[in-house]
């Protein structure tokens, strides 16, 4: 008996966020140097840009880049990336214990997401700054002139402003790891001030506070009460972060991890709606999930450089994406996409070769790993309205889950009536057949259905090899209302379907 999904085009979530499909730029590793930005390559353009590598971030989706930082922001002082370039100092780096030489900053960056066509998301720095700095900042980016740092800004050749509108105050600041880290309470009252000072200059801004750095934080829960108790009215959304990984080959729990991240979002939103409940508030806090994806932060290439070895631009966290890596990838989506009710942002970190979807080597090929394919498709595709399917499947067993359904799935319609139905497979050893229920939504044909899978699903694409496997043709068939398809074991699909 096959697995079966019922569409009701009257059960809207909410419309899709575009900025959920966003990305994250930090200066870690090669995430900068060799990745966006390589002077002197043969598809380097006149600012050093390497447009084999802007070609595949168009490809891939992306509507908004969070910039600078992840844990090098808790440090980094903006300013050294602005002016003559000779001129810039270089710095020592303490989150990845790499040399900073400030080549690329944040004018080099604005300059490429505007050719890159995406909308910066950026981040100040309130582990060792705070207000002041937040406050130069933002007067360097949003004023139009005729002030000390939009007057450096224009002298320097933007004579514009960026007009930036979604900043993150601070990066992870619950975290041990974090420079400056500080508590629920300390830090509450930080981000209040500086997002009060900040509205003083510029009240269109969208704010992001730290939520916790994932759902296994001691603090879970309790730190964001309390940060948004000294902060609710000050801030639009609560940051979340989370990354998966498989252990110890246990490929069924590693593919359930979407359990996790709905979870996580659930939790999270409860909390905000509780202080919204205890303090009578009229607004609601939305979730800006801005950093996930898969990371195997137990692998050797993952551990920072230690004690003289202060490099330029290390090799790091350049994990290589497997199709199971992939599939793990498209289920996170089809969760961010459910809760499109509350999570208005999100940001797959990262962009280029730290755990990302593009892969670069210097002066060579720029590629695409197996985790770019769902999210070029789902960018693609997920238009108008996110459905609440009815999924009705059998269950397996996980270490880490217990009982889980073998699929989830997502779909959205848009104004045109056009369906697009996202699904995952996480049975390890069979096939499952698919039936979806159309009939509330009239007469549809496929339009396109492809599916990611092997029968290895450790596969994973290389600078030699980056295309054997890839979204190949899934058969399905529409009959009397009902869509008929099979999913391979651990695989992820699209199907398009458009009205008759």
């Amino acid at each position: 008996m096959s697995s079966t999904i019922t569409c009701d085009p009257g059960a809207r979530i909410a419309p899709v966020a575009q900025r959920v499909f966003g990305s994250f730029v930090e200066h870690l590793g090669r995430g900068v140097y060799t990745g966006l930005y390589e002077p002197g390559h043969p598809r380097a353009d006149a600012r050093g840009f390497r447009t084999d590598v802007l070609d595949l971030v168009r490809e891939l989706g992306v509507t908004t880049v969070r910039y600078p930082g992840g844990n090098f922001v808790s440090g980094y002082r903006w300013e050294d990336g602005t002016g003559p370039v000779a001129q810039r100092p270089r710095r020592l780096d303490l989150a990845w214990h790499s040399t900073e030489p400030n080549e690329f900053g944040l004018d080099e960056f604005m300059a490429w997401a505007h050719a890159a066509g995406v909308e910066p998301m950026l981040a100040v720095n309130l582990g060792t700054r705070g207000i002041e700095q937040a406050l130069d900042m933002l007067e360097y980016c949003n004023i139009a002139g005729g002030t000390a740092w939009s007057d450096r800004r224009r002298a320097g050749g933007a004579t514009q402003p960026y007009g930036v509108r979604m900043w993150c105050l601070g990066n992870e600041m619950d975290g041990p790891w974090q420079i400056g880290a500080r508590t629920a309470h300390e830090y509450g009252r930080l981000a209040s001030r500086t997002a009060k000072a900040m509205r003083m200059m510029d009240p269109r801004l969208e704010l992001v506070a730290c939520g916790s750095s994932g759902s296994g934080m001691p603090t879970f829960g309790e730190w964001e009460r309390e940060v948004l108790t000294q902060a609710y009215d000050d801030v639009d959304f609560v940051s979340a972060h989370a990354y998966y990984c498989e252990h110890d080959g246990d490929l069924a729990s590693f593919l359930a991890s979407g359990v996790n991240m709905d979870y996580f979002i659930d939790c999270l939103v409860a909390t905000a709606d509780h202080v919204r409940a205890a303090g009578k508030k009229t607004k609601r806090i939305d979730v800006s999930f801005d950093e996930w994806n898969v990371w195997y932060q137990h692998r050797a290439e993952s551990v920072p450089p230690s004690g003289d070895d202060w490099p330029v631009a290390p090799r790091l966290l350049e994990d290589r994406y497997n199709v199971a890596d992939a599939v793990v990838v498209g289920g996170l989506l089809i969760c961010l996409l459910r809760h499109a009710d509350r999570v208005r942002a999100a940001c797959l970190a990262q962009l280029v070769n730290v755990i990302a979807p593009i892969m670069t080597e210097p002066g060579g090929p720029a590629w695409r790993q197996t985790t770019f394919h769902p999210f070029a498709l789902t960018a693609r595709h997920a238009r108008g309205d996110v459905l609440n399917l009815s999924v009705r499947c059998p269950e397996l067993a996980t270490a880490a889950f217990g009982d889980v359904p073998v699929l989830d799935a997502v779909a959205t319609l848009d104004d045109d009536g056009a369906l697009a139905l996202f699904v995952i497979n996480r049975r390890t050893d069979a096939a499952e057949p698919v039936t979806v229920d159309l009939r509330g939504l009239g007469g549809h044909r496929v339009e396109q259905a492809v599916v990611l899978s092997n029968p290895d699903p450790g596969w994973s694409a290389t600078a030699a090899d980056p295309s054997s496997v890839g979204p190949r043709p899934l058969t399905a068939q529409i009959e009397d209302g009902h869509l008929h398809f099979t999913m391979p074991a651990v695989s992820w699909a699209m199907l398009r379907l458009v009205r008759e």
